[in-house]
């Protein structure tokens, strides 16, 4: 689940203001439990517990389900999330002019995939899907979801900065989760980065979302595939580069040539990566996010 700083996300926030909430999420992330089961356990009336589980369903936490047990139906609840991530409002480099630039997903210049992979446009799939092939066809550039298991894609953009303009930072967004050929919220994957052959460092995916349809995600594309992915940011900087704040690599900006006309950026499961749980990237028609690869140049 992925949250926002938003009133939308209110409901999530105050069910998990309780110590009650807190623990009953504990109970159920070890077994689905009936009313009775977590109140007992908890040594709290059946009517205090209903109110404290009633909050957890209404904010997509827990789901409750009717199933026959020994006298008749009875209402068994189980944990519905895995992995929350909380999106904070981006910090603006007032001090830099930016120069910004979209890139579609489907516009990448090069890629070597395995599967499981392919593509999807807002409309339908493109080509058939786990052979690579179709990631060369000519309706790839109106895709808004890509994925592969194993490989890269690469995207090339012009460096529009001139002469006399001095590069002080680079931020890269995208909406990127893994691939498993569903969905699988408890999927790692090592997901690597370069831009114009330095190596930026990697991160880890956790898993390969699909708890609730992606904001986005169009109706015709099935609930049971992956659904949203995770925003992340890489940044180059003076001191290093980050992904989220966290340094994963010693690059800095002084060690890339910004003489150049374009960069080239790489996004990649390598065959040797800590975990090969692929890679998938999510387009603005798609997931939770309405954009597609923002690179951003702050400039002075």
């Amino acid at each position: 689940m992925q949250l926002e700083i938003d009133k939308e996300s209110l409901p999530v926030y105050e069910a998990l203001a309780s110590d009650v909430r807190l623990r009953i999420i504990q109970l159920l992330s070890k077994n689905k439990m009936n009313l009775k089961q977590i109140a007992d356990t908890l040594e709290l009336s059946s009517p205090i517990v209903s109110k404290h589980v009633e909050k957890l369903e209404q904010a997509g936490i827990i789901r409750t389900e009717k199933i026959p047990g020994k006298s008749g139906l009875q209402r068994v609840s189980f944990l519905k999330v895995e992995h929350m991530e909380i999106n904070f409002p981006k910090k603006i480099q007032d001090s830099y002019a930016i120069h910004e630039t979209s890139v579609p997903i489907g516009h990448y210049t090069d890629y070597d995939v395995l599967p499981t992979c392919g593509l999807a446009s807002s409309k339908e799939f493109i080509g058939i899907l786990d052979q690579p092939k179709y990631f060369m066809a000519p309706q790839r550039v109106d895709a808004g979801i890509l994925w592969f298991t194993q490989g890269f894609v690469e995207y090339k953009l012009p460096n529009y900065l001139n002469p006399d303009e001095q590069l002080h930072q680079i931020d890269i967004s995208f909406e990127i989760g893994s691939e498993f050929p569903l969905a699988n919220s408890e999927w790692p994957s090592e997901i690597s980065f370069s831009l114009n052959g330095h190596e930026m460092g990697s991160w880890i995916s956790p898993g390969d979302f699909a708890d609730k349809r992606g904001k986005m995600t169009p109706d015709w594309w099935p609930s049971k595939l992956n659904q949203y992915g995770l925003l992340k940011t890489l940044q180059i900087t003076s001191a290093g580069t980050y992904i989220d704040g966290d340094q994963i690599s010693d690059l800095t900006i002084n060690d890339l040539d910004v003489s150049i006309d374009g960069w080239t950026l790489r996004i990649e499961v390598r065959e040797d990566a800590k975990h090969v749980g692929g890679v998938t990237l999510f387009g603005k028609k798609f997931g939770n996010h309405e954009q597609d690869i923002i690179f951003k140049l702050y400039y002075i």
